[in-house]
């Protein structure tokens, strides 16, 4: 069997160039393109020394180790040691993410199992057989894209997430707590007192308010019931914030002031003297991340709760 020894190289070189731009792109490194080249150059040497009398140093863990050492300087250089390290531990995490996908999904479509006139064979492809050579060229690229993918999807969730907070909102004695998400595109506010306006589900306003009271908070329908004896000491309560969406024309959003607004934000609790809790008829976050919209003013000028 004849091995081209110069495509095995060239491959492996393309090969640990994705993996060095996988590992920048999940550390946010900037891609030098010719460090990054540099240290697959270095890897790729490790494979052309295992057609050498020195495979025996060359398969060896220690030098494995301390090639992939070399490698990650190569690409990233050294500032400091948790630098190095972040940069080492990404790089294996990739090769392992990518290497381990494509073995598990070659195992997923290869049948080494058959049975044939009621007897059981096994066989297996070898490595230099060329449908293998063509999933390793097929499936390398296929499984980069979707780790990268992956990678994004996590970064995005990350950050969604780390802006989502515990919110207990206060209505008549009546505590709701609630998911927040810190939203700095959300500027409502009263335009009478200025006063920053939270979005709350209308849905999860009901397990607090007055559910005839919820029912009727609709500007579509009409307001005779303003003056409703049953409603008379909400009344001083209600707001109405007008607000404009991109592509559409100025519509309006009724708005309850409650007794209390408290956030938990970086392991401590800030409540918010001045906020109104506006009323959204839709879910607002299709997986229910969250029930509520924070509006950044409320955690800027939140007041630091003691223990007490």
């Amino acid at each position: 069997m004849a091995v081209y020894l110069d495509v095995i190289w060239l491959l492996n070189l393309c090969f640990d160039s994705l993996l060095l731009w996988l590992t920048a792109i999940m550390l946010k490194r900037d891609v030098v393109w010719w460090r990054v080249l540099a240290g697959a150059f270095i890897g790729s040497l490790l494979v052309v020394i295992m057609f050498t009398p020195f495979s025996v140093y060359a398969q060896h863990p220690v030098i494995k180790v301390f090639v992939s050492f070399l490698i990650v300087f190569a690409a990233f250089g050294f500032k400091r040691i948790r630098y190095f390290l972040e940069n080492l531990f990404a790089f294996y995490f990739a090769t392992f993410t990518v290497g381990g996908g494509m073995v598990a999904v070659h195992y997923f479509l290869q049948r080494e199992i058959d049975i044939h006139r009621g007897m059981l064979t096994t066989y297996s492809l070898g490595v230099g057989d060329p449908v293998s050579w063509m999933f390793v060229l097929v499936g390398f690229p296929v499984l980069w894209l979707f780790s990268r993918a992956r990678i994004d999807g996590i970064r995005e969730k990350k950050l969604r997430f780390e802006h989502i907070v515990d919110v207990v909102i206060v209505f008549d004695g009546k505590p709701l707590s609630v998911k927040g998400l810190i939203d700095s595109g959300n500027q409502l506010y009263d335009p009478i007192s200025k006063i920053p306006v939270m979005i709350v589900e209308k849905e999860k306003i009901k397990e607090v308010l007055p559910e005839e009271l919820v029912q009727q908070l609709r500007l579509e329908t009409s307001m005779d019931w303003y003056h409703h004896p049953v409603f008379e000491k909400w009344m001083h309560r209600l707001r109405i914030i007008p607000y404009r969406v991109v592509g559409s024309e100025q519509q309006f959003l009724i708005a309850v002031k409650p007794d209390r607004i408290m956030i938990f934000y970086e392991r401590q609790w800030l409540e918010v003297e001045k906020g109104l809790v506006g009323l959204n008829e839709t879910k607002l976050s299709t997986d229910g991340e969250y029930e509520c919209i924070i509006h950044p003013k409320m955690v800027q000028t939140g007041r630091k709760l003691t223990a007490s």
